[in-house]
């Protein structure tokens, strides 16, 4: 749930990045941070331990206007994708507001997809949310690979909600900022209707 911050009159709101392992969650989010105003953004956080890394940064975008008064900053996470790390995920999507699912195209990934999709449905169970409810963005990213799935495929697999979906290569920036102004739409609508 958003968190409001009456004294900097602004609305943080908190949009994760979830799929599975080696999806490009991180490359989004990097590319997001490069292409960023740096006077808008924060600083690019990397929560490591041995074998995991979440990562963080928020931003101010200035050309979305307000809300009831109230800019709007958003914080952008990735979730580690490997399913070892599920209490990780469960702790970072606390306080989501929005998420963007972000599949492997490959073929051989399919399963991945799939398993990672349930489990975000199930933590955010966990959490208290309904997963029909929270806004969500769906992602085909490595478009720019070869032996991909179709979008109609990918559709079908995992876009039972009828998401905004969006083809991307988050290594050249293809669909990246398409995908994030999505779930900050998405998010937006939800704060103007009061929420889940």
């Amino acid at each position: 749930m958003s968190f409001i911050n009456y004294s900097s009159r602004e609305i943080n709101c908190k949009v994760v990045y979830y799929g599975p392992g080696l999806c490009g969650k991180t490359a989004n989010l990097q590319y997001i941070f490069k292409r960023m105003n740096p006077e808008a953004r924060g600083k690019m956080i990397s929560l490591a331990t041995e074998t995991e890394r979440t990562l963080f940064f928020d931003f101010l975008p200035v050309s979305l206007g307000e809300v009831r008064g109230f800019k709007t900053r958003f914080h952008l996470y990735t979730v580690p994708g490997q399913v070892f790390y599920d209490a990780s995920r469960r702790l970072i999507l606390r306080g989501v507001d929005g998420v963007v699912f972000c599949a492997d195209s490959q073929l051989t990934r399919m399963d991945a997809n799939v398993e990672s999709l349930e489990n975000l449905r199930v933590n955010l169970r966990e959490q208290g949310y309904d997963p029909d409810k929270v806004p969500l963005v769906l992602q085909y990213n490595k478009r720019d690979l070869p032996n991909i799935a179709s979008v109609s495929e990918l559709h079908a697999l995992l876009n039972h909600r009828n998401s905004p979906e969006f083809e991307a290569s988050a290594l050249t920036g293809a669909g990246v900022f398409e995908t994030l102004k999505a779930v900050i739409r998405a998010i937006l609508v939800d704060l103007k209707k009061g929420g889940q």
